[in-house]
């Protein structure tokens, strides 16, 4: 089943120690769609300016990323500029500039506003709700945050939360949004604000679900390099929607798996600047980590059982 994902397209300069990129394909849907593509049909809904290259558009349609939504505006795109410390789980922004992102205002095409999946990107709470109320039956609606949504329209970020079926967020936003330095006590109590399901994203440490049922916890894939950490945690959105998209199911056990795909997949990202990664690469590549992953979380229990 196909995926919307409503959020930014953008052009990304960054600087890691590893070397710096300017003006490289970025954008929270970008990441997310390109990774999602590799289970299901995603349709992205986005503005860009006059300067999107038509190559960059090109690369996004050739991996069947449906465009009909990305409208391009009179304008300079959405740029971002950061810069990662040594500590890559540390990052300072540099600059932001909206340009034709500021005043977005997402518009649904009639076929997107039946969707069974949503991703609501990082954008404002009030967007997301927007696109909500075009949408019909969705069978699952996930969403991401930021810390600048959580100080400054949290009264419209809370309104959200009981409409997401799967909330998305790192561990210093959900201690922000909770109020508990604990991150266990900090799932418990924003799952009380209402979203089903909680998925906080640690970086390489790894991911922490939670839900009704129980909590699961996921490590990073172990990596003897990290290039650039950008779009990491929209890579994962992408794969581990992606997963339950094409799955068709939505249950603790499958949520599970989607995890571990998602996680799979962001390990990826990592490894190359911008998206150049996951446009090299292949399903043969994904199911190899897969697998290795698998049984790196496996402790194969029943191996060191002595009689």
């Amino acid at each position: 089943m196909s995926i919307v994902v409503v959020g930014s397209v953008a052009y990304d300069d960054v600087d890691t120690t590893h070397g710096n990129v300017v003006d490289a394909l970025g954008g929270s849907a970008s990441y997310f769609a390109v990774a999602a593509r590799f289970f299901t049909p995603v349709s992205v809904v986005a503005v860009v300016g006059s300067d999107f290259k038509a190559e960059d558009r090109q690369r996004l349609a050739e991996r069947g990323i449906d465009l009909r939504a990305l409208e391009q505006k009179e304008g300079r795109t959405f740029h971002w500029h950061g810069r990662y410390h040594e500590d890559m789980n540390k990052r300072d922004t540099v600059s932001v500039e909206l340009n034709v992102f500021d005043g977005f205002m997402p518009n649904l095409l009639a076929d997107q506003r039946r969707c069974d999946y949503l991703f609501l990107a990082n954008i404002a709470p009030s967007l997301q709700q927007r696109v909500l109320s075009q949408v019909s039956t969705p069978k699952l609606v996930a969403g991401d945050t930021m810390n600048l949504w959580i100080n400054e329209t949290r009264d419209d970020l809370i309104k959200l939360l009981s409409r997401l079926d799967i909330l998305t967020l790192n561990d210093e936003e959900a201690r922000m949004l909770s109020g508990e330095s604990n991150l266990v006590k900090a799932g418990r109590a924003i799952l009380a604000m209402g979203p089903r399901m909680l998925l906080v994203k640690r970086g390489e440490y790894g991911v922490l679900q939670f839900s009704k049922e129980g909590m699961f916890a996921v490590p990073a894939y172990p990596l003897e390099e990290v290039i650039d950490p950008t779009g990491a945690g929209d890579t994962f959105a992408g794969g581990m929607m992606g997963f339950l998209a094409r799955s068709g199911r939505v249950s603790e056990s499958s949520l599970r798996t989607a995890v571990v795909y998602g996680s799979v997949l962001a390990s990826f990202v990592v490894e190359k600047f911008s998206l150049d990664r996951l446009f090299e690469l292949t399903w043969d590549d994904i199911d190899k980590r897969y697998r290795a992953f698998i049984d790196l979380i496996d402790s194969h229990h029943a191996r060191w059982i002595t009689q």
